[in-house]
């Protein structure tokens, strides 16, 4: 970063009934719970770094049959409105953002499912969650934080992973958003995606998305998008790469906004203490879950 850049002052994370949110986005969470969507949005959701930005990328590439032009046509933070963003980080807020985009829209949120406007349940709202696994989701969200200069101080690694067990982070406890979801995904008719899924069959996965939204393409365009949106593919495209975030808040000198995208990196972080720490206390909080996370491919 150059020295006549402003430096971004870093959140401080509020709770709001029981969750812990960043400060900017906090206080406007009132105005977010009253959004009234469209019966054609489409609602993709996830607990950060968990692949939302991978899923949006692909859905916005199913609605536009796999052309290229049309899905390099703006950033993807463009193409797709992240909900309850504030208008700190970006030129305009989420709710901003989707005044001026016509159905169907694709919406971001990291909220977890009590926090979600009930107007996208009222409206029956096509809803993707992804989930992935949660010792990948921390190595991830502990890089993100380094990078993100705007996102709270993340301290020491050992702390970190203390404070996402504890749900110490911004949108609360990992163990209770994956839940949350996958308990209410009969009910809501929400398609539940698994990031390790994703890497394993790419092409079943985009399959069941396109199944799911009532689409229907070719299997050469389906064959198309699922190379188009490859983890090295999207870190090498100017409107997926997030390289478009100025530096002042996205320092990718210090970490790539896509980073590895693997399965099983966490190996490469906790220590053999930490990790059994960590599965102790994962089975505590997820034994009556029975979600089949995979941990490696």
């Amino acid at each position: 970063m150059s020295e006549n850049q402003t430096v971004m002052p870093r959140a401080l994370l509020v709770p709001v009934k029981g969750i812990l949110l960043p400060d900017h986005i906090a206080k406007d969470l009132d105005a977010v719970s009253a959004f009234c969507p469209h019966p054609s949005d489409i609602l993709i959701a996830a607990f950060p770094k968990s692949g939302s930005t991978w899923t949006a990328e692909i859905v916005d590439q199913l609605l536009h049959n796999g052309d290229v032009e049309s899905c390099r046509r703006a950033p993807i933070t463009v193409r797709t409105a992240f909900l309850e963003a504030s208008n700190r980080l970006r030129t305009k807020s989420g709710l901003h953002q989707l005044k001026e985009m016509a159905p169907p829209r694709v919406i971001k949120t990291h909220l977890p499912i009590q926090m979600v406007p009930v107007g996208f349940w009222e409206k029956k709202c096509k809803t993707i969650y992804v989930a992935r696994n949660a010792k990948d989701t921390v190595v991830s969200f502990y890089h993100f934080h380094h990078m993100n200069l705007a996102s709270p101080e993340p301290g020491p690694w050992e702390s970190f992973v203390h404070k996402f067990m504890h749900g110490e982070l911004a949108w609360g406890y990992w163990h209770d958003h994956v839940k949350g979801f996958w308990e209410e995904q009969e009910k809501r008719d929400i398609l539940y995606l698994f990031y390790e899924d994703m890497k394993e069959n790419p092409r079943r996965e985009v399959e069941r998305i396109m199944k799911y939204l009532d689409l229907s393409l070719s299997d050469d365009d389906i064959g198309h998008i699922v190379e188009l949106t490859t983890f090295k593919n999207m870190k090498e495209n100017p409107m997926t790469n997030f390289s478009f975030f100025p530096p002042e808040i996205y320092n990718q000198s210090i970490s790539k906004f896509m980073r590895k995208g693997e399965v099983g990196d966490w190996k490469n972080h906790f220590t053999p203490e930490q990790s059994a720490a960590f599965d102790e206390d994962y089975e505590k909080k997820m034994k009556q879950a029975n979600i089949p996370f995979k941990t490696e491919l």
